[in-house]
């Protein structure tokens, strides 16, 4: 007996996750009462967030550990891209908040017990003194920052020094983790279906109509930058369409993270897809979990409209001075909201502060972004993990053309694609 072309086992991943999501949406919708649905999503971004910084720490030590040659220009352009796409996303927050001013009504009756960073130093402080955290400590707690730098030095004197039993079994275990995570993302069906049944039960939709404007204009600006910004900046690397790259890497990482919404549970999604698309693992598994630290291409853009939203409520006027320095702050601000608790809405006080926004103001507009979250931290995580794949692929193939090899053929080259 045949199995069918249609069954279940033979769609991709992505379509049986869309399956996942209408049954979610189904069952949210007519028995919210069944609770024990959720945990199944709970479960799923559980086992991500537990297993990533295994994988990643593993993966970076195995790498440089047994790499022929040390950091190339690679790593200095990924890093560029990161950081530009950064700065450019604040700017066109501030360009959408200028054509379409939003005001906030501050009756918000939700508590925000957690303290904002009080500047652009201590956030930086906060990242140096992380980055020596105990390195056992680090993976337990997911501090990317404090795992990235010992898996570096590790890596680093390992190639120089461990025998070659010892790289062996790095690359050994490295290899065993990396399939546990594959067990696990070929559950994501299933915990998106909790995911999704979680939030229809419990949120609704209601809570957005209050706030509808400020959402479209958040929405709206990350999917500029996503679909506009990030293709030029690949158009301008490669000189190729970068639709078909950029639409990829949405699809199979973006589309994983909205529903996860952490993009530490989504490293092990970047790290099969740049798999996939015939990157160098030497350069990715650096590379990846790097831009889920500086990356913030969301978190920019919610700080700065967040921001120039509360500007407008109390009657602040706006200055393109202002603006700009506002989207600086909000750049090197989103570089460290993963290090931050509460993520990149807890450092909207602090960028309010340039304006002259009361502590109390700031804190109501926290509020309102933890409110509208289910859809701002979604939309902001799809944005900053697909663009960690996008311009990790980016900084490859702009090597590959340097060296005179051909692109993949999806981008118009001859080399063919390991598409699974």
């Amino acid at each position: 007996m045949t199995k069918s072309k249609y069954s279940f086992t033979n769609l991709s991943l992505p379509q049986r996750i869309l399956i996942g999501l209408a049954i979610g949406t189904i069952l949210g919708l007519l028995c919210p009462w069944a609770s024990w649905i959720g945990v199944l999503g709970f479960l799923f971004v559980g086992a991500l967030k537990a297993i990533a910084p295994i994988l990643v720490f593993l993966l970076v030590i195995s790498s440089l550990a047994r790499s022929q040659a040390g950091f190339d220009r690679r790593f200095g352009f990924v890093i560029f891209q990161y950081l530009l796409s950064t700065f450019l996303a604040a700017i066109v927050a501030v360009v959408v908040s200028f054509l379409y001013p939003v005001s906030i009504a501050l009756d918000v009756n939700q508590a925000v017990e957690r303290a904002a960073p009080g500047g652009i130093g201590e956030i930086l402080e906060k990242q140096l003194l992380g980055m020596v955290a105990n390195p056992m400590q680090a993976i337990a707690e997911g501090n990317y920052i404090s795992i990235l730098f010992w898996a570096i030095l590790i890596g680093v004197l390992a190639k120089k020094f461990a025998s070659p039993e010892t790289h062996r079994l790095l690359n050994d275990l490295s290899g065993i983790i990396g399939q546990v995570v594959v067990c696990i993302i070929k559950l994501a069906p299933f915990g998106i279906l909790g995911l999704v049944f979680h939030s229809v039960s419990t949120s609704g939709i209601g809570i957005f109509v209050t706030y509808g404007k400020l959402l479209l204009v958040l929405v709206g600006c990350m999917l500029g930058t996503a679909f506009i910004i990030n293709p030029l900046i690949v158009f301008f690397c490669l000189r190729r369409n970068p639709y078909p790259l950029v639409l990829r890497c949405m699809r199979e990482s973006g589309f994983t993270a909205f529903f996860t919404r952490s993009s530490a549970a989504n490293i092990p999604v970047n790290m099969r897809l740049c798999e996939r698309l015939g990157l160098d693992k030497d350069f990715y598994s650096v590379s990846i979990p790097l831009g889920a630290t500086i990356n913030m291409d969301g978190a920019a853009v919610t700080i700065t409209v967040m921001t120039l939203a509360a500007a407008n409520t109390i009657g602040i006027e706006m200055t393109i001075g202002k603006a700009l320095l506002l989207s600086v702050m909000a750049s090197v601000a989103a570089c460290g909201a993963s290090g931050v608790a509460g993520g990149s809405l807890l450092l909207i006080p602090m960028a309010c502060f340039i304006f002259g926004i009361p502590a109390g103001v700031s804190m109501h507009v926290v509020g309102v972004g933890f409110i509208i979250g289910v859809v701002q931290d979604s939309l902001e995580t799809a944005l900053n993990s697909s663009g960690d794949a996008i311009f990790t692929a980016c900084a490859e193939y702009a090597h590959w053309r340097k060296i005179g090899k051909s692109l993949p053929e999806f981008l118009g080259g001859t080399t063919p694609t390991e598409i699974k």
